[in-house]
């Protein structure tokens, strides 16, 4: 079978496709064809070594597939033969081969996808989709103004439409350029700001009467939180979760300090449980299949243009959540 790894750090051009054995389910596994598999961000921090954890080499990376059951290991339920599923590897302590045309998991870790949900968008609401459900549920929207960074990426283009779900009485969407942001407004968001442009975050100010956003979920970090303390109306709450990026000064948490502000640290790992994430999996899938959630795919690429995919992710050139169709 055809799989990526990387065998060293750097840029894209690392990841390089090689054929490997096809794994065989054991005792209560199952082997699972890959139909799709998410690429996210924190994959390509781990191919430069700028990930909190340095992967041992060589590595083969994707945590989030979704695919048809193909073969059954001992004691496997024979209802699970030719099922559709997803894996939420990143939930039960697989750190990655999610790029590969086959993976062998434990039974007990797939989830069932419902008639009419797609496998490329079952892998959408995977990992995106689970920190966009604990964004809302943490910081709760109702009858609150927000403001989403990204706002057309992955998980911005769930979240936005979660928080109106929930209750926002406004939603102003953050993001790179005039075609992402009238894709957040179609999903939804009623105002749009390019961050891009100086002076953005003094707009979001004069666009809601001088306030501010009662909530900024921030989800890219760096110089953007620093616009975000200024789009944050007084009392408001930052709530950040963009992997230890992060560029505020002694002066600016003192500023917090003294509007009534908060800052809230967000990662999702620690929030989920194994009922907990079936449950939350079920929701997510069964709004999607109903047409309830829209569900953007930014890209699709074969196995052998995952170099492509890391490329157009991190030079924000994709909306949505991109995707490798092995």
């Amino acid at each position: 079978m055809k799989a990526v790894q990387f065998s060293r750090f750097g840029g894209p051009e690392v990841l390089e496709t090689v054929e490997r054995p096809t794994p065989q389910p054991g005792p209560g596994e199952v082997l699972v064809r890959v139909r799709a598999a998410g690429v996210s961000y924190f994959e390509t921090l781990m191919r430069r070594n700028l990930y909190a954890v340095t992967p041992e080499l060589p590595m083969a990376p994707g945590v989030e597939i979704a695919g048809e059951v193909e073969a059954l290991g001992e004691g496997v339920d024979a209802a699970f033969r030719g099922a559709r599923v997803a894996v939420p590897m990143f939930a039960v302590g697989r750190p990655g081969g999610g790029y590969a045309e086959y993976l062998a998991v434990d039974a007990t870790s797939v989830v069932l996808l419902p008639d009419g949900l797609s496998f490329e968008h079952a892998v959408a609401l995977l990992v995106p989709g689970l920190t966009a459900l604990h964004l809302v549920r943490r910081s709760p929207p109702q009858g609150r103004t927000v403001l989403i960074t990204a706002a057309a990426g992955g998980v911005g283009s769930l979240l936005l439409q979660l928080a109106r779900r929930a209750g926002a009485e406004r939603v102003i969407a953050v993001a790179g350029g005039a075609e992402k942001l009238d894709a957040a407004r179609g999903l939804g968001a009623d105002l749009g700001f390019d961050y891009r442009e100086p002076g953005w975050a003094a707009r979001v100010r004069e666009a809601t009467g001088g306030r501010g956003a009662d909530i900024v979920y921030d989800t890219v970090g760096g110089a953007v939180t620093r616009a975000c303390l200024e789009a944050l109306a007084p009392a408001g709450e930052l709530v950040f979760g963009a992997l230890g990026r992060y560029e505020l000064t002694v002066a600016e948490l003192e500023g917090i300090f003294y509007r009534n502000q908060s800052l809230k640290g967000f990662a999702l790992l620690p929030l989920l449980t194994p009922e907990g994430l079936r449950a939350d999996l079920a929701e997510l899938f069964g709004l999607a299949a109903a047409g309830a959630l829209t569900v953007t795919v930014g890209g699709r690429y074969r196995l052998d243009q995952a170099a492509e995919a890391h490329r157009a992710l991190e030079e924000r050139r994709s909306t949505g959540k991109i995707v490798l169709m092995p």
